[in-house]
């Protein structure tokens, strides 16, 4: 079995052809890069991957690739598997189960604005009906409803298989609660809010960022963990201006996709009505990755 989730996982983008298909080719070639920097995992068909602008044909082939490509090596794989709908929430479970998923990333429903109960009901079933270690996701610029500490609470006590938590509040309290009130093992979920999740316990980070800087993201957390936190604070000082540009510009799935084009690995445009970036946007961008690996 692999270990325990730890460290930064990138999110990554799915890859288009100028003509918005999916680019297959391309999700394999960056696959094999990241795997290639030894990032102790990735997350596919995630929110950074347009997961709403995908149609279950592509989810489950991009889940196919990247099982493949993973299924023979030491990093762990993500698979998101949201829909608004709980019988496909579970359909897609199961095929991530039957690819080598290592873990299952959920949200709750991210329209229909669920209350509380029903949020937990979604958790439980997919509980009951999965034997992969499920990531709960808690965000609520995405998915309108911020989970209360109680529900995570119970949870956390009541369902074994989910056993992970991507906090994604932006709200330092709430990090602070989970890590001190739950066994839930804690991702970090806002990239602005790395370094001070690492410091309150979080031991991984579902990091837009690690996707154009999989070495700064990775050493960021490395520093923490080693108790170096003068040489992560100074790390912090260059990747934090690209994680607030990301978290701010309301573009992080186009600003990843430039990113890419410009590393030379597989971008291209997003699916609309998402726009590209401003040539004062990737003038930016260019700048903030100079000083990151």
């Amino acid at each position: 079995m692999k270990k325990q989730f730890e460290g930064a996982f990138p999110v990554l983008i799915t890859p288009m052809n100028e003509d918005y298909s999916v680019n297959y080719e391309g999700v394999k070639e960056n696959i094999q890069y990241y795997l290639d920097q030894k990032v102790p995992g990735i997350v596919v068909v995630g929110s950074t991957g347009e997961f709403a602008s995908l149609n279950d044909e592509e989810k489950k082939e991009i889940v196919k690739i990247a099982g493949e490509a993973v299924k023979d090596t030491e990093t762990d794989l993500l698979v998101g598997i949201a829909d608004e709908r709980t019988d496909k929430v579970l359909e897609y479970a199961k095929h991530a189960e039957a690819n080598h998923a290592d873990g299952l990333l959920l949200i709750n429903s991210y329209y229909m604005t669920p209350t509380e109960e029903e949020a937990f009901e979604q958790f439980k079933e997919v509980n009951d009906h999965v034997s992969t270690p499920i990531m709960m996701y808690n965000n609520p610029f995405t998915a309108n409803v911020n989970l209360e500490n109680e529900t995570i609470y119970k949870i956390d006590k009541e369902l074994d298989n989910v056993q992970y938590i991507k906090e994604s509040s932006g709200d330092i309290r709430k990090v602070r609660a989970v890590a001190d009130n739950t066994d839930l093992i804690l991702f970090c979920g806002a990239d602005d809010l790395a370094l001070e999740s690492f410091v309150l316990g979080a031991t991984g980070w579902i990091s837009v960022a690690a996707n154009i800087a999989p070495n700064s993201a990775g050493k960021l957390y490395e520093l923490v963990k080693a108790k170096n936190y003068d040489g992560a604070k100074e790390l912090y000082k260059d990747l934090l201006p690209l994680c607030e540009f990301l978290e701010d510009s309301g573009k992080y799935v186009q600003i990843v996709k430039k990113a890419m084009d410009l590393k030379g690995l597989n971008g291209g445009p997003a699916r609309k009505p998402r726009l590209g970036l401003t040539e004062e946007e990737v003038t930016k961008l260019k700048g903030l990755m100079e000083k990151l690996d």
